[in-house]
């Protein structure tokens, strides 16, 4: 019963070890990229920067269907186009930068799903926007693991900067630090991972991979590495729960995962040892700090 249950589904169909192994190589990349957006203040941007990938990977469908390496190359574009231009144009007009994203986010959603639906049929808007396991090929994997390792690769080298603008901006400016680099090396990988998981989870579902581990770590470690640590398990755990949940219960795999993180995150909101709603209001012992 065991077996059939959570072990035959992989060793029967390829498609699905091929989407446990991309899923997993996401997972260990995204949601640290997650907990920096998250200290930040930055949580949304992530949702941003998934709308903001569409009307790239819809004219990657339009010159060449649902060819990866164009959708890819299209997202990338389109989501590097989002995040440096709404800082250029809250520099240029002395706004806002959060105005600036809302305003490109939006007009990439339309432009996005217009372009799929000129194009495309329902089938191939619903796989864009929401994934399929069965999209997940060879091609799919490499871009996976290239983005996992791209970006493993910058956390080890950016660990310490990125910590020291989080918590510190102005002693990272007094010393010389190049906070802009790092922020936009943030950005890009970022972008990067969500355009990887595309096929998996589709562009508006990445993001959920992304954030939801995040905050849900908030609630269960006050270190960073324990927050990233926490982050990465609970979107492992949650790949595993949502592909096998997905496969027997004949529901799409995307919207299934970021729901099993979503269930991972209400634990945490409500039973989390740091500020969970149980912790906060647990009276507390005389003197107990």
């Amino acid at each position: 019963m065991v077996y059939e249950a959570l072990i035959a589904p992989f060793a029967e169909f390829g498609f699905l070890r091929r989407a446990l192994v991309g899923c997993l190589a996401i997972s260990l990349s995204a949601p640290p990229l997650g907990v920096f957006l998250m200290l930040r203040r930055m949580s949304l941007t992530g949702d941003v920067l998934a709308h903001g990938i569409l009307p790239g990977v819809a004219l990657g469908f339009v010159v060449a269907g649902l060819w990866l390496p164009a959708l890819a190359l299209g997202g990338l574009l389109a989501g590097l186009v989002v995040a440096l231009g709404a800082g250029a144009l809250a520099r240029a007009t002395g706004g806002r930068e959060d105005a600036a994203l809302t305003g490109l986010y939006l007009t990439a959603l339309a432009a996005g799903v217009t372009l799929i639906s000129w194009r495309g049929s329902a089938v191939e808007l619903t796989q864009l926007l929401f994934g399929s396991v069965l999209g997940v090929d060879d091609a799919a994997l490499l871009l996976m693991g290239g983005a996992a390792t791209a970006t493993l690769a910058f956390l080890a080298i950016a660990w310490r900067p990125l910590i020291l603008e989080c918590f510190d901006p102005s002693f990272a400016q007094a010393v010389g630090l190049r906070g802009s680099v790092w922020h936009l090396g943030l950005l890009a990988l970022a972008v990067l991972n969500l355009v990887a998981a595309l096929q998996a989870v589709g562009s508006l579902m990445a993001v959920g991979l992304m954030m939801l581990p995040a905050i849900a770590a908030r609630h269960l470690a006050r270190e960073l590495g324990g927050m990233v640590l926490a982050a990465v398990g609970i979107a492992v755990a949650a790949t595993l729960v949502g592909l096998l949940a997905s496969y027997h219960l004949d529901v799409p795999s995307g919207p299934t995962i970021v729901l099993v993180a979503s269930a991972f995150w209400v634990i945490a909101l409500v039973a989390g040892p740091v500020d969970g709603l149980l912790a906060r209001h647990r009276p507390r012992r005389h003197l107990e700090g």
